[in-house]
């Protein structure tokens, strides 16, 4: 991992104006921005690690913790929410042990709320991985998790 960490900070220069491009290359390249990478990246660009943590936590599209082996998308935009997403996230929350944003203890999955995957019609609709399944209900989905096992 070290390794690959410094390879993709020689990428860019030393100047803190690369720090989000940097923090993008690392998520990039391990699926999440570790405690090693920020310490690292801290020592190259000489800021805090509380400056990079400030700045990646300002930004939803950085994780701090490895993703699953599959990643589980709640859909929560206005269809979504009024056709019952709530609930499914409720039972994703609840049936998997995590809370939004965390990774299952076993590592099969993370789970993530979103604002819209541009399935109105369709809703209320979960992504797992890259594949959308739609018109979802908590059997329907139970059903479905066992497929991911």
């Amino acid at each position: 991992m070290s390794e690959t960490i410094e390879a993709v900070l020689t990428q860019y220069s030393r100047k803190s104006d690369d720090l989000i491009p940097i923090l993008q290359g690392v998520q990039k390249e391990f699926g999440y921005v570790s405690l090693e990478s920020v310490k690292k990246i801290s020592r190259y660009l000489r800021i805090t690690e509380n400056q990079i943590y400030g700045v990646s936590s300002f930004y939803a599209q950085f994780r701090f913790d490895p993703p699953g082996r599959h990643s589980i998308k709640a859909c929560l935009g206005t269809a979504c929410h009024v056709r019952g997403g709530a609930t499914l996230l409720e039972m994703l929350e609840r049936g998997l042990g995590i809370s939004c944003g965390e990774t299952t203890p076993d590592k099969r999955f993370d789970l993530e709320r979103v604002a819209c995957l541009g399935c109105c019609a369709l809703s209320p609709v979960v992504q797992i991985d890259k594949n959308i399944y739609s018109r979802m209900t908590v059997t329907k989905l139970t059903e479905l998790l066992k497929e991911y096992e």
